[in-house]
């Protein structure tokens, strides 16, 4: 199946499923089919807002309620962990904003978060400023990337090349991501 049909089947919500489980790679992809008026941008963004800001909800309330658990346990010992926590201690509001737009910080500091004891109330607030910024940034890059790669490329904007292009594209972020999660998980 072509990444249009899967847009046009799922639509907005491959692109929520996408911003919480993969990242700015799905994001980028939303704002670039908004671009091709699939479903306008400002869903794309709200959509990736959403995404995001539920993946990192769950995240910190597995870290708060289950710090004892194996998979907190094991989240801990990773490097990640200890810098997210030193980061958070330092600037702990700067930190819950910015923590999604550090490479290598996004699963692993909402459970580092949730383990410190930090208010929910402010993890939400925060969370949800933090969200629909990266949300509008990573929509509108690929937005505007969508202006540019037609100008680029012209006629093959319709052309379903396109499409096996930006999956191909997509696939391989996928592909690299879980090979770095796979590399990083304890022994």
């Amino acid at each position: 199946m072509t990444i249009e049909a899967l847009v046009a089947r799922y639509g907005l919500a491959a692109l929520f499923a996408g911003a919480a489980l993969e990242g700015e790679a799905a994001v980028v992809a939303g704002g670039v089919v908004a671009h091709h008026g699939l479903f306008p941008l400002w869903a794309a963004m709200l959509a990736a807002a959403t995404g995001s800001f539920s993946a990192d909800q769950a995240w910190f309330f597995a870290g708060r309620r289950m710090r004892d658990h194996r998979w907190v346990v094991a989240a801990r010992a990773k490097p990640a962990f200890a810098r997210a926590m030193a980061m958070l201690e330092r600037h702990p509001v700067a930190f819950i904003f910015a923590f999604r737009f550090i490479y290598g910080f996004r699963t692993i500091s909402p459970i580092a978060i949730g383990t410190a004891g930090v208010s929910p109330r402010l993890f939400a607030a925060v969370n949800a400023a933090s969200a629909l910024t990266w949300g509008v940034i990573f929509c509108a890059i690929g937005y505007w990337f969508g202006h540019a790669f037609e100008a680029i490329v012209g006629r093959l904007a319709d052309d379903h090349r396109l499409w096996w292009l930006v999956g191909g594209l997509i696939g391989a972020g996928i592909a690299i991501a879980l090979l770095h999660r796979y590399r990083s998980r304890p022994a």
